[in-house]
């Protein structure tokens, strides 16, 4: 792990050929060669717990870039209101999600110390973004931190609107990482078991872990959700995996 990294706002081509703000971080330590990764925020936003899980990835050596999603809908506004207006319109549209990603890797892969892999990675509504993502572009490994939604749809009266999106398990391009609560209600353990099982048809390479005792959101370190033993191992399994498939 290194101290010294680099982070700073940067403008890149999202969906569409939008210009989007973004939020890059890059180690200092004059490798010739690293792996990247995309961050997805969460649903409450481009904040500032989500910039610190960048910041997080180019101190432990990836570069590092997470696309502000809601940037459309407010640019300029604070995460907060960005967020509000971003979950009156039902959350992000999955077309223009995929296509955002897509430029956040090309941007990534064009760095000059990049050595060509990128991975992706979510939280909350993220982490169906991250599975989406996967199974919509060419990566090298994804991870999906609590995502609900892949095989059903959101109850009524939450604010996201999604469709389900399991059928796309046949054209994950990569290896996958779920990490997920035992208490959580949006995915359950069932839903979670269900989904490795639709993976494991399509022969996709994937490691599921459920942590007791933790529900939704148990990374938040800003949250009564957090749960630190099972975010301590959650991101030991984090950089075990990226290791595998993002290095030189």
């Amino acid at each position: 792990m290194s101290e010294g990294l680099t982070a700073r706002t940067v403008s890149i081509t999202g969906f569409d050929g939008d210009e989007i703000e973004a939020y890059l971080a890059v180690p200092d330590d004059g490798a010739t060669a690293r792996g990247s990764v995309v961050v997805i925020h969460h649903m409450p936003g481009y904040d500032s717990s989500s910039k610190e899980i960048v910041r997080k990835f180019a101190a432990n050596g990836y570069a590092a870039l997470m696309p502000n999603l809601y940037y459309r809908e407010a640019p300029g506004a604070s995460p907060d209101d960005a967020a509000a207006t971003a979950r009156a319109n039902g959350g992000v549209p999955d077309e223009r999600l995929v296509g955002d990603v897509a430029g956040a890797a090309e941007y990534l892969r064009g760095l000059e110390n990049s050595n060509g892999k990128v991975g992706v990675i979510g939280y909350c509504s993220g982490g169906r973004q991250s599975f989406l993502a996967a199974c919509s572009l060419d990566l090298d490994a994804a991870v999906d931190c609590y995502g609900a939604f892949i095989l059903s749809t959101p109850p009524e009266g939450m604010p996201l609107k999604a469709r389900p999106i399991g059928n796309l398990a046949r054209d994950l391009s990569c290896p996958l990482l779920g990490l997920f609560g035992a208490d959580d209600k949006f995915p359950t353990p069932e839903e979670t078991a269900e989904l490795s099982k639709v993976l494991d048809e399509h022969s996709k390479p994937h490691e599921f872990h459920t942590y007791e005792g933790a529900g939704h959101a148990f990374f938040s370190v800003d949250r009564t959700a957090y749960r630190p033993e099972a975010a301590n191992d959650g991101w030991q399994k984090i950089w075990d995996f990226y290791g595998r498939y993002l290095a030189s």
